[in-house]
Order: structure tokens, then sequence, then C-alpha cells
């Protein structure tokens, strides 16, 4: 038998030697998803009339919520220690933390959404001492929407001279930010600037985000990966910055909108709270 003319050699994963290898970003690893709060025995609901009591008002804020949209508020000053230790271990914590800092960078009011989506606790402290604890039923609390109005600039910073050194793109981003939001009105779909896929340098991110300026709003989204929202000093417009599991960025954007939607609690979630939480008092009722 003659020799085959074409040498054979081994196929296959493995087989074959590879000078470079791709380099693939690491993605999420994680998501967060909605887990049932740990109920009390029916033993330790006993004499617990203030909670449940608040958390029928939640109950019945979530269904007026959903119809009409309007936020509503459930006072929890007066209620007893214990009273709040069984709400904080029926709402638990979900997904969206925020704060809104004091002038001189304390936090003034933290808000913690519940596992209820729309369900959110806002404390409002001067110092070390709670001066208003309640929850409120709604897209999101409204200290959150008021704060950044509060904080806006009466004139923009403008440069004058020479850019600095490596600053080359963000004048012209910046003219696009501001044309962006001085013609967005209320119910317009947001307008997202994407840095990501800019020729941005590092000294073009600091030179934009100097003057947009940092407001006293800064929410944290824990969905999937990370979500990191900064209300700026001009109207209607957020920095907001994407992380993988690794706290890697992978995607810096600015959005011009009266609140980034990653951050809402949308008609679907505020219904489904609805259900979940009348399960809860259900439960309740029967023990």
């Amino acid at each position: 038998m003659k020799p085959f003319p074409i040498p054979v050699a081994m196929i296959g994963p493995g087989s074959q030697v590879e000078e470079d290898t791709l380099q693939y970003l690491q993605m999420p690893g994680g998501m967060d998803t909605y887990r049932p709060p740990v109920l009390p025995e029916p033993e330790q609901l006993a004499g617990h009339d203030g909670a449940v009591a608040a958390l029928r008002a939640v109950q019945a804020a979530l269904e007026r919520c959903r119809d009409d949209g309007v936020s509503r508020r459930i006072d929890l000053a007066g209620l007893a220690p214990a009273d709040l230790q069984l709400i904080n271990q029926v709402m638990g914590e979900g997904e969206v933390s925020a704060q809104v800092r004091s002038d001189d960078g304390g936090v003034r009011v933290a808000v913690q959404e519940s596992v209820f989506a729309g369900v959110w606790r806002v404390v409002t402290r001067d110092g070390d001492r709670v001066v208003a604890d309640a929850i409120e039923v709604g897209a999101i609390p409204e200290a959150l929407r008021r704060a950044p109005a509060e904080d806006l600039w009466r004139e923009l910073p403008r440069w004058q001279g020479a850019l600095p050194p490596n600053v080359q793109n963000a004048p012209a981003v910046l003219a696009e930010i501001e044309d962006h939001w001085r013609g967005w009105n209320a119910g317009m779909p947001a307008q997202v600037v994407n840095l990501t896929l800019l020729p941005m340098s590092v000294e073009d991110i600091g030179f934009l985000d100097h003057h947009l300026g940092t407001g006293r709003v800064l929410i944290l989204s824990r969905g999937y990966g990370n979500c990191r929202i900064t209300s700026t000093r001009v109207p209607n417009t957020w920095r907001v910055v994407y992380y993988n599991s690794q706290d890697v960025v992978i995607l810096n954007t600015v959005e011009v909108s009266a609140l980034p939607d990653v951050a809402l609690a949308a008609r679907e979630d505020l219904e489904d709270s609805h259900e979940r939480l009348a399960e809860v008092l259900d439960w309740v009722a029967r023990s």
C-alpha cells in the first residue's frame, strides 16, 4: 500500500497550538431575586396590633397606587420598638437602596426598598437622631425626586482658555448633553449618551463630571451586577454607571430623564407586591 500523500494530523479541541487567546469580559455572575420574608410565628404576632395595622395600610396604599400612580406614605412614628422589629422582618431588603446626603456629606435621608418592589423604607436623620420613619409606596420615594431640583446650579460653569491636557472630546459631549436637557420635558423618553462607545480619556470623563457637578442623591440598584446612579447639578441629568460582579465598569452613561428607569418600580411591580403582601396578611389573619 502506497503511503497516504497528505499527512494525517489529530484534529479537535486541544489539538492545535494557540499563540493568542481571547480575553473575555467577565459578565455578572449573580442576580438578586425575590425571596419571601421569614414570617414570625403566630405567637410572635400577639400584641403587635400596631405593626399589623401598618402592614394593612401598606396593602391598601399598594392597591390605590397601582390604579392612580400616586405615591403614598405610612408614618411609623409612635410604633413600639417590637412593632418596628416585626415590620423590619416582614419588609426585608430589596435590590434598590439610596441616600440623600446633607450639605456636610452626612446621610440625611436613607432609603431602602423592601422585598416588595415599590414599597420603600424612608428614614430621615438629624445627625444620629431619627426625626422621621415611614414606609412610602410608589415608583420611588418623593425625597429622591425633590433633592435633585434643589441642587441645581443657578449658573453653569463655563471653561475659558486652553483645555487641560488630554481633554479633547468632553466639550462636544457636554454640548450634546446640554441640548438634551434643555429640550427634554416630562413624559418624553429618556435621552442616553453612552460614554463607553465614545473616545473619552480619563481626563475627558473628569472634565465632564466637573461641569455636570455631583448632586446629593445616590442610588444603588443590585438587580444584575450593580448600577450606580448619581444626580448631577443640571436639570434632569443623571450619571448612570453599570458594573459587573467583579466591580468592572461595563457601561458608562449620562441619562437625561426625570429619574432613570432602572431605579423605578413599574406598575407591574406594584401589582406583584400587592399580591405577595396579600398572601402575607392572609397568613397573619389565619394565625
